[in-house]
């Protein structure tokens, strides 16, 4: 299960590579993150203002600014939701962000979060899966990988900005989305 996830590259190679998905130079604005997430302005806000996950890429500055977030973050903040329905309580969704963000891309490909609706576990291997379930610890998984693998063909199809500066952000085409335009260009 866990271990046979593969590395991101390995999982979806034709649509980021795991360098492009790491960079906090790229990010996407709040409505695109609240189409994603399935979320509300309302929540996106608090957990910025919270700091549960807040944008990356760039911070709101004051009325009018906007915020940019980064894959990472989008990541994250579709964790947080899956966990939140599941009834996970925000203390402990605290703990499984700040896990998941000392990993790398690479690690996230191979781990699954498994939860007993009170406590969020780890586990990277097949075998680690299992003796959490025998032990009783399992009422639900978040399989991180496929989650990273489905975020990355969403995110591909939305327009991306780049921070040049912290001050001028310039709209970007990912690699997937120039390689239509040129397809539909020729045709």
């Amino acid at each position: 299960m866990a271990s046979d996830q593969g590395s991101f590259d390995e999982i979806a190679p034709e649509v980021f590579a795991v360098h492009s998905v790491d960079t906090t130079d790229v990010g996407y604005r709040v409505p695109a993150v609240l189409e994603i997430v399935g979320v509300t302005y309302r929540q996106l806000d608090y957990w910025a203002r919270s700091e549960l996950v807040t944008p990356s890429v760039k911070a709101a500055t004051g009325s009018g600014s906007q915020r940019l977030y980064s894959f990472r973050d989008i990541l994250a903040l579709k964790i947080v939701k899956r966990l939140l329905d599941a009834g996970i309580s925000l203390r402990n969704i605290r703990v499984a962000i700040e896990f998941l963000a000392e990993r790398g891309t690479t690690d996230l490909a191979r781990t699954t979060l498994i939860s007993d609706g009170t406590t969020v576990y780890e586990a990277t291997s097949d075998d680690e899966v299992i003796d959490l379930l025998r032990g009783g610890q399992g009422v639900f998984a978040i399989a991180v990988g496929h989650t990273v693998a489905d975020l990355a063909g969403t995110v591909a199809t939305l327009p991306a900005e780049t921070v040049v500066d912290d001050t001028q952000p310039v709209e970007v085409v990912d690699e997937l989305a120039h390689r239509r335009a040129t397809r539909r260009q020729s045709a």
